[in-house]
């Protein structure tokens, strides 16, 4: 009886020596905070579950969560509710400012993806100054706000300028009723939803930030100060898998978009206009020189001290922030 027993433990101990040094333990349970309802660039989330990326890294995924903000994004992940999230970068900045302890780990867009749009057989919109007098869709917090504020502040004009109406989400609602004439919103985001109503690609008049003085990081990947500290091999091997899952997105938008809207519920009839917000992404937004360099979703002081000069200087920080508090580039860098 011993003898079988002990036969029994070695052959068991010589199973799970086959399967790797970590098949005896559980995966370590995250669960992701999404700044908004599920857009084109939380397909690294799903697609990373669908793939087994995550699961290959010994991450179990259990939550995917819609969200509210970003600003509530970064509450929930600073305060341990959700282990990663992700958000606008620049309101990730302020949100430091205001002793919320979240990092950056990852910026899926190189340059934002704001920007003011309106209605083209309404408005057309070629410079800043074209919004005076006009009438703007606004939510009066969150990362559209920040973004405006900033905008203004770098091309001369003051919320004085134009009538403003504060609007609930779904902010494109307001516009196709005629209500607003622009609303600020993303070009990965926003605008795919808004042509898919208003007429297809060329219904819309779109003043990107970027072109006008917004140099700022768009929107990322983040966890908590307390993960960094307390967990950082579970940030490394997150990290690793989502960088994995965006270069598959990146290089196969039609099965993210698909593995997307059939996991996500009361998506199913959404695929096109998921894949035409990745679509948006892959063109503008995904892609930089670092990013060539080392990789999607890279981070550089040198980017991250520019978008903090720009809050800073257009008034959206009171005071200086030095990079270093706001993004870390070492699971970036892990192998």
């Amino acid at each position: 009886m011993l003898r079988r027993s002990l036969i029994k433990a070695a052959a068991f101990a010589a199973f799970v020596g086959a399967l790797g040094p970590n098949a005896a333990e559980a995966a370590d349970k995250v669960n992701v905070q999404l700044d908004w309802v599920v857009r084109g660039n939380h397909a690294m989330f799903f697609v990373g579950k669908e793939k087994g990326f995550f699961a290959k890294n010994d991450i179990d995924v259990a939550e995917i969560r819609k969200g509210s903000g970003s600003p509530d994004a970064m509450r929930f992940v600073g305060n341990g509710t959700a282990e990663f999230g992700f958000g606008d970068l620049p309101t990730l900045a302020v949100a430091r400012s205001q002793n919320v302890p979240v990092v950056a780990l990852a910026a899926v867009n190189q340059q934002s993806p704001l920007g003011i749009i309106s209605l083209a057989k309404t408005v057309k919109l070629t410079k800043p100054s074209d919004l005076k007098g006009l009438t703007i869709g606004i939510h009066p917090a969150g990362s559209t706000y920040i973004f405006f504020r900033g905008f203004l502040a770098a091309n001369g004009l003051s919320e004085k300028d134009m009538t403003l109406n504060s609007v609930s989400p779904p902010y494109e609602s307001y516009l196709l009723l005629g209500r607003v004439q622009t609303v600020a919103g993303y070009l990965d985001a926003e605008v795919p939803e808004l042509e898919a109503k208003a007429g297809g690609p060329g219904s819309l008049s779109i003043m990107l930030g970027a072109d006008h003085g917004w140099k700022a990081y768009g929107s990322g990947l983040f966890t908590s100060e307390e993960m960094i500290k307390d967990k950082p091999d579970v940030v490394r091997r997150f990290v690793k898998a989502y960088r994995e899952a965006f270069d598959y997105v990146a290089a196969h938008p039609e099965e993210a978009a698909e593995i997307t809207a059939k996991t996500v519920p009361g998506y199913a009839e959404k695929k096109d206009v998921l894949l035409a917000q990745l679509k948006a992404d892959i063109a503008s937004t995904f892609n930089s020189p670092a990013t060539k360099e080392h990789g999607l979703g890279w981070m550089t002081k040198a980017q991250w001290d520019e978008t903090l000069k720009t809050l800073l200087d257009q008034g959206v920080l009171k005071s200086a922030l030095p990079a270093d508090e706001v993004f870390t580039d070492k699971f970036l860098a892990a192998k």
